[in-house]
């Protein structure tokens, strides 16, 4: 008897794994629209994610990487997590072209933060590479520093917008 429990338990975990091995990046369509703002996802430049969720066969678009991170740090995410996908910058064709293919895990990138390149819904933006060195490569030329996917601050998501220039006015707040 024994056997036959050791072989369930084993296919029991081998399917858990296939399930988590299966989870892979989708390439970008033309109607991908973005979680937050429900617009094209490809009508914005800049480095874009997507998020697989457990028991949802599409993933959550994000125009820029820095929803992504801020959709990750969300209290009020419900759902489980499978896999968060980025554009990788390295090998994009440009700023303006990401890719609609180059997707890494976010695990692997590495990103730049605090640049002076703003993301495709103009807010700062987390810019992933394949490599450190490319990433490093990116901050040397516009400024910033590099760090992990879990690195990224909360805060550098979710910027006070009182505090960003050229938004007084559009928050009620005085000048």
């Amino acid at each position: 008897m024994k056997p036959v429990v050791l072989a369930i338990l084993v296919l029991g975990l081998a399917a858990c794994k296939e399930d988590i091995a299966t989870i892979t990046p989708v390439e970008m369509t033309d109607e991908a629209l973005g979680h937050y703002c429900q617009m094209f996802v490809a009508d914005h430049p800049g480095p874009k994610a997507q998020v697989h969720l457990k028991g949802q066969s599409a993933p959550l678009w994000f125009s820029q990487v820095s929803d992504a991170v801020a959709y990750m740090y969300d209290p009020e995410r419900d759902a489980e997590v499978m896999g968060v996908f980025v554009s990788d910058m390295s090998r994009a064709e440009s700023w303006a072209l990401p890719g609609l293919d180059n997707w890494l895990a976010s695990g692997n990138a590495a990103f730049v933060i605090e640049s002076d390149r703003l993301g495709g819904m103009g807010v700062p933006e987390a810019i992933p590479f394949g490599s450190t060195d490319a990433a490093a490569a990116f901050a040397a030329d516009h400024g910033g520093r590099v760090v992990a996917w879990d690195a990224v601050p909360e805060a550098y998501v979710r910027p006070d917008m009182a505090q960003m220039s050229g938004h007084q006015a559009n928050l009620g707040v005085d000048q």
